[in-house]
Parts: C-alpha cells; sequence; structure tokens
C-alpha cells in the first residue's frame, strides 16, 4: 500500500473514531450538518461502536460516575450495547461494547439504575433483560467485549424499558407473550438480582412509558407511583392511558385519553411539574402528510386529561424520542436531526412549544423516513447532549458558546515536526514557531492513543516513538491542532 493510500485511510479511521476539535455552527452548518445554536463536539460512527458494518443505531441513555463524575453515553444498536466515556466531549474514549443476548433487530433500549445499565430487545426471542454494572468502566484502557453479570429471564423479547428511580422498579413494556404487552414489573433495588413483581394487562399494548412518583398539582395522587402509557395500536385505539401502579399487585386504572388523526401513539415525557405531558405520534406525519406533530396533554387532573394544544415544527421529519428539561424540550426527529422546544408557555393553547435550536445528523433531507437521530439523552450536568443516530453513530453536542476555549489563532499558530517522516532510530521533535507546546497527545492509526504528556511550556519538545510500531500516527498538540506523523 502506498504511503499517500495509507495516510488517507489512516485519517479516516481516525476522523470517525476521535473529532480533534469541535467544529462550531457557523452560519447555520456545522461542518456539513445543519444547525442552529448547538456545536458539534464529536461523533463515532457505527462500525466503530457495534463492530459490524450492517448494524444501526438504536437508543441512547447517560450515566455520570458518582466517584469520578466522569460522563458515559450508553448506545444502543441492532446486534449490542456500547460504552463510550464522554467526559471530554471532543475527544471521546469507545471503551467497547456488549453484544446482544440473543438475535439482532431495530429495537434495544437501555435505562440506568444505581451505577448499572438494563438493556432490553424486541423481536429477538428469548433476550430477557441484560444487567450491566457500569462501575466496570473504570480503569478501561482499551475496548472491551463485554458480558452482562446478570440477565432477568421473566420476559423474552420486550420493546422497551422504563425505570422510577425513586423505587427501584423497572417497567419493561411491549413484552410478547407477558400482559398482552403491557408493562412487567420488575423490582431492582438490587440491580444483580431482578425479582418479578407482576405487571398490568388491562389497557393492551404499551409501546413506551413513563413513571413517576407523583408530587404534581393532582393531590389526590401525591405520592403514588404513577405510570403513563403511550399505548400504540396501528389496527386500532391509540391512548395514553394513566394508573396507578403503587400497589404491584393491584394496579389502579385512572384515566386514558386519545386525540384526532392518531396514527401510532408512540412516547411522551412530563413536564418536570408533572402538570402537561408531550407526546409524540410517530406515525401520522408519514400517514397524514403533517409536519413533525406533538400533541399537549393538560394532566393538572389525572382523572380527567384533556387535550391542552398541538405543537407543528418546520418539516416534515416524523418525531420520535422527546425528553424534557427544565424549561426544554428536546425531540430527536429522525432526519430532522435533535430540535430543542422550549416549553416555558406549555399551558398556552396556542405557542405553547417554540423552536429554539437544532442539530441535524441527517443533512441529506428532512423527509418522512426511519433515519437520523433515534434518541437523545439531555441529562449531563456538564451540558453535554448525546444523540445516537441510526446510521451515523453516536454524536456529542452542545449549546453553542458553552464549552469554553481558549482564545488562540489557530492560523497563527505553526508548529513543526522534525524529522517527517521518522524512524525508529530518531525520535522526532515538535516545535513551535510562535506559540508553547502546552500538551502532546500521539494516536494510532486504530485511534488508540499511545502516548500523552501535559503541563509541557516548551518551544520544543521530542516525542518517544522509537518503541512504536511503524505507521501513520496523527499528532494532536494544544488539544487543537492535529498533524500526521509516518514512522518508517
Amino acid at each position: 500500500m502506498n504511503i499517500k493510500l495509507l495516510y488517507t485511510l489512516s485519517l479516516t479511521i481516525l476522523t470517525t473514531f476521535f473529532s480533534f476539535s469541535q467544529t462550531p455552527c457557523v452560519g447555520g452548518k456545522a461542518g456539513s450538518y445543519p444547525c442552529n445554536g448547538y456545536d458539534l463536539m464529536s461523533n463515532i460512527n457505527i462500525s466503530t461502536l457495534s463492530g459490524s458494518a450492517s448494524a444501526e443505531g438504536a437508543d441512547i441513555w447517560g450515566w455520570t460516575d458518582p466517584t469520578t463524575n466522569k460522563e458515559y453515553a450508553i448506545a444502543s444498536m441492532t446486534n449490542s450495547t456500547a460504552f463510550v466515556d464522554i467526559t471530554d466531549p471532543v475527544n471521546p474514549i469507545y471503551l467497547g461494547r456488549l453484544n446482544t443476548n440473543a438475535g439482532s433487530n431495530f429495537w434495544r433500549d437501555v435505562k440506568v439504575y444505581k451505577n448499572h445499565a438494563f438493556i432490553v430487545a424486541d423481536n429477538v426471542g428469548a433476550h430477557g433483560m441484560q444487567v450491566f454494572d457500569l462501575t466496570r468502566l473504570r480503569g478501561v484502557t482499551t475496548p472491551q467485549n463485554f458480558t452482562s453479570d446478570t440477565v432477568f429471564t421473566g420476559v423474552n423479547s420486550c420493546h422497551n424499558i422504563v425505570i422510577n428511580e425513586a423505587t427501584g422498579y423497572a417497567y419493561l413494556v411491549g413484552c410478547g407473550g407477558f400482559y398482552s404487552g403491557g408493562p412487567v414489573f420488575v423490582d431492582i433495588t438490587d440491580p444483580k438480582n431482578p425479582k418479578a413483581a407482576g405487571g398490568y394487562s388491562a389497557q393492551g399494548y404499551t409501546h413506551d412509558a413513563q413513571v413517576v412518583t407523583y408530587n404534581g398539582p393532582d393531590t389526590d395522587y401525591t405520592g403514588r407511583e404513577i405510570l403513563i402509557a403511550s399505548n400504540g395500536n396501528v389496527r386500532g385505539t391509540n391512548d395514553v392511558v394513566v394508573v396507578d401502579v403503587t400497589n404491584k399487585t393491584s394496579p389502579k386504572f385512572i384515566s386514558k385519553i386519545t386525540y384526532p388523526n392518531a396514527r401510532y401513539t408512540h412516547q411522551g415525557w412530563f413536564t418536570e411539574d408533572q402538570s402537561h405531558f408531550i407526546l409524540g405520534d410517530e406515525l401520522d406525519e408519514q400517514s397524514i402528510g403533517t409536519n413533525t406533530k406533538s400533541v399537549v396533554f393538560d394532566l393538572t387532573d389525572l382523572d380527567a386529561p384533556k387535550i391542552s394544544s398541538t405543537y407543528l415544527g418546520p418539516t416534515a421529519a416524523i418525531d420520535h424520542n422527546g425528553y424534557v428539561k427544565g424549561n426544554e424540550f428536546f425531540i430527536a426527529n429522525y432526519t430532522a436531526g435533535l430540535r430543542v422546544l422550549d416549553i416555558s408557555n406549555i399551558s398556552a393553547s396556542t405557542n405553547a412549544m417554540v423552536e429554539t435550536g437544532y442539530f441535524d445528523t441527517y443533512p441529506e433531507d428532512n423527509s418522512t423516513s426511519f433515519k437520523g437521530v433515534w434518541s437523545v439523552y439531555p441529562y449531563f450536568a456538564s451540558g453535554n447532549i448525546i444523540l445516537n443516530d441510526i446510521n451515523r453513530g453516536l454524536f456529542v453536542v452542545r449549546k453553542s458558546g458553552t464549552l469554553s476555549t481558549d482564545n488562540i489563532d489557530l492560523t497563527k499558530s505553526k508548529f513543526t515536526i522534525f524529522p517527517n517522516p521518522s524512524n525508529k532510530t530518531t525520535n522526532p521533535r515538535v516545535i513551535a514557531q510562535n506559540n508553547t507546546i502546552n500538551s502532546i497527545e500521539v494516536y494510532n492509526i486504530l485511534g488508540k492513543r499511545v502516548f500523552l504528556e501535559k503541563n509541557i511550556s516548551q518551544k520544543e519538545f521530542t516525542i518517544p516513538m522509537k518503541k512504536e510500531a511503524k505507521g501513520v500516527y496523527i499528532i494532536k498538540i494544544n488539544n487543537k491542532i492535529s498533524k500526521k506523523l509516518i514512522l518508517r
């Protein structure tokens, strides 16, 4: 292989595995991605995450290590679940994957409780619920093929999982052959010893749900464990169902509501004051021809929910998963990417939600097709937001201007590497022509960091490369500038 081709290949591999510097949203674009108010931090492609050229992205969740405060993305795919350290959002570190417990399919969902990930998959046979101790990620330096700590076998395939962290119960929904597809209750207070705790079948199949310990405006239910179910049905009634699941042996139906032009009641989320519920219907855009539509329900009286307003987005893209953080609603909008809505006026009958920003990971179009962003996790304290894209993998984005950077004019910061190409008998030197070298990182062709030195504060620095294999390396200087090094 000639050296030009080798370099092109290595740069392609490395730049898809790591993003060496953030790409700000300027003039409506972050590189090739349409955007408004959100910057690209990094992207890791699907083949790296999954180890497969044919895999696709699915659900995503996050975990913050309470001991180290490191932030991790947990990205599920058709064949596995990947773990990525995104503490440094510009330089994410792929740590490995947990392969499926059964077959591969489009639906794999994950949630977190007590430093454990709980993973289900749909339409794959006897998968069960995988449980993985996330503290095992501490100290991982090379990508691993992980195994589950345990598997709950009280179910087979399930479409989704939700967890009420306040009570330690998981609710597995859309499980074939169990409770007519309604929620299956699992006690996970001891994460590695999950126990079946009943279920609810009276309202049929549940596609997705949220479960909260209620502290909203309806004081009749204060302190009760309330399940809000999105019961999608392509051939029947589509409902939002409210159930009191405090007593697992005797859940109590409270109410349900449908809405005009319902096609598939997919997923929704409470506002933080638990007064309103924001719902996405997954098939109305495609079936009816409307732009992205979300329905806002007034749940101030849980016994008598009512439609409060309807939101129409600027594109025809299908809405998928949406989550509330503060006064913002983060929607995974498939081909339109991440959309961010201001919901501070949520109780109004008009203009209850207003789009304030977006980051589009699928620049090809905003069509009604099942491509682009599957889900979003906006809950990291740092402000990092993670997206899982069906086609392009993990994206880390942030609100523009929220990641501090040194005030360095990169066009005037000149560094040279000498000799380059180098050989195994002479260590190369990095020479600063008009700046100071503060840090040096070296990555090999596989994206693995093989050298790191901080706090250098010199004009020249010699990189110890004599023990490294021949090949192409990327030298990252001051966490901002990347240069190639050829070692012969």
